[in-house]
């Protein structure tokens, strides 16, 4: 699995896809140093030992890369960032995505995407999947007062379950002094996600780019990090560049 992995790794980074290289590289690394730590063959483990270093030096030369990247983008906002997420990916969680454009001045987010519906809807948790983005927004370090959700009514038996949930998640953030502003259109198509520090997230599937997981007591259930992914693509904007909305 370690050398498949880091197989992968080179892969994307011949490929210049960088930020999921280093996902890669990074698992790939933990998995071959636990096998070293099985072998007990001494002329194995040497080489093992040889190319984990090899491997360790490109990710961190690539991280140093990205860092750099960062520091460009967030300069003068002129930089257009795309993600591709590959199918079955993981280590893509909120976190990973949004957290490096939630500064300390963002105080109001605006989410736009028509399939925040009904929990049990046919492979969709896009509540649940709010929720998680609401609950990340309130860990900060951001210091979200407002988040205004545009969405889409369910369709058919599920729409007062959508309302009673969006309630009790508009609710629930009350009391930790943010206010959920809650409007349903039956137009919108576009997905996407703003920052009022001018940052602008497009997610070709929204905020619901999880696979349902196995079950309940599986791994990714709780740590979207390690939870599967649909294929789709990530694009960051800065609105400094982008017509006005």
């Amino acid at each position: 699995a370690g050398a498949e992995t880091v197989k992968r790794a080179v892969e994307l980074d011949l490929a210049s896809r960088f930020q999921e290289s280093l996902v890669c590289y990074q698992e790939g690394i933990d998995l071959l140093l636990q096998v070293v730590k099985a072998t007990k063959d001494e002329a194995k483990k040497h080489r093992y030992r040889q190319k984990i270093s090899e491997y360790m030096t490109r990710a961190e030369d690539i991280k140093k890369h990205i860092e750099k990247e960062k520091q460009d983008f967030f300069s003068d906002g002129k930089y257009h960032k795309q993600i591709r997420i590959e199918e079955n990916a993981t280590g893509f969680g909120y976190e990973k995505l949004f957290q490096e454009y939630l500064t300390e001045i963002v105080s109001e987010v605006w989410v736009e995407d028509p399939y925040i519906r009904h929990v049990h809807q046919a492979s969709r948790y896009s509540l649940y999947n709010f929720l998680r983005f609401c609950e990340m927004l309130v860990k900060g370090p951001c210091k979200v007062r407002t988040v205004h959700l545009l969405t889409s009514y369910d369709e058919g038996s599920g729409r007062s379950q959508q309302i009673s949930s969006l309630e009790e998640i508009q609710q629930s953030l009350r009391n930790y002094g943010v206010t959920l502003n809650i409007e349903f259109s039956s137009s919108i198509h576009d997905r996407e996600i703003r920052f009022n520090n001018g940052w602008m997230i497009k997610i070709g599937r929204g905020l619901d780019y999880f696979k349902k997981p196995q079950g309940r007591f599986s791994i990714g259930y709780c740590d979207f990090d390690l939870r599967p992914c649909h294929e789709t693509t990530v694009d960051v904007f800065h609105t400094k560049h982008t017509k006005k909305m």
